[in-house]
């Protein structure tokens, strides 16, 4: 699953401006709630206020942006309702990238997870946010299906606003390097059924650590 929001070289303005403003909301320079001006997104991304009124058109129909009175394009914040439901989905999907994996991902694949992972384990909390993705987006490359792949991008721009990340502190971290070894150890033997079972884990692990954050 290649890095979303990263521009290519023969996309129009508009498409370019699309790729870098969901480039610099993956990065968190744009929050949930946060207005989308279009001469600061301009003058931001050095563009014309044309490809960027195109890009903030397209974010509202993936429904990360929303158009309220008053204010104009707002990135969008999810309701306690709509976090579970994500949740519930992104579960579903990772489980099954997990068994699919552990069926198919190669010996070098596995390693290369667990070097996500360990750089993951040492890492300040910016960095892990990161490298947890590239994690995540490694097993989907490791399940050799496209049609899950798909699924798993349509899912992308409903994270863009799970804002902030989970893992804001050593000991969340660490929790979560830990889950993610448990995973790798039922794929590296082949355990769908674990590797599954690992991965639902995980999920609901994250998602109770987001609704405390919320009550917070």
């Amino acid at each position: 699953m290649e890095r979303p929001g990263v521009p290519d070289p023969d996309m129009s303005q508009g498409e370019a401006a699309y790729a870098r403003l969901l480039k610099e909301i993956r990065a968190g320079a744009f929050q949930p709630g946060d207005r989308l001006r279009e001469v600061e997104v301009a003058d931001r991304l050095a563009l014309s206020r044309t490809p960027v009124r195109e890009a903030l058109r397209r974010l509202e129909a993936d429904g990360i942006v929303e158009h309220r009175p008053r204010l104009g394009a707002v990135i969008r914040q999810l309701s306690h309702a709509e976090l579970v439901e994500l949740y519930e989905m992104r579960t579903v999907l990772e489980r099954t990238a997990a068994e699919m994996a552990a069926k198919h991902a190669a010996t070098a694949e596995i390693d290369a997870l667990r070097d996500i992972n360990s750089a993951m384990a040492a890492s300040e909390p910016d960095m892990a946010a990161a490298l947890n993705q590239d994690f995540h987006r490694g097993i989907y490359h490791a399940t050799r299906n496209r049609f899950l792949l798909e699924a798993a991008r349509s899912l992308n721009n409903a994270l863009l606003l799970l804002r902030p990340t989970t893992l804001d502190e050593p000991e969340r971290i660490r929790i979560v390097a830990g889950q993610h070894e448990e995973m790798l150890h039922a794929m590296a033997i082949g355990d769908a059924t674990a590797a599954g079972e690992a991965a639902e884990v995980h999920l609901q692990t994250s998602l109770r650590h987001r609704l405390k954050v919320l009550r917070a």
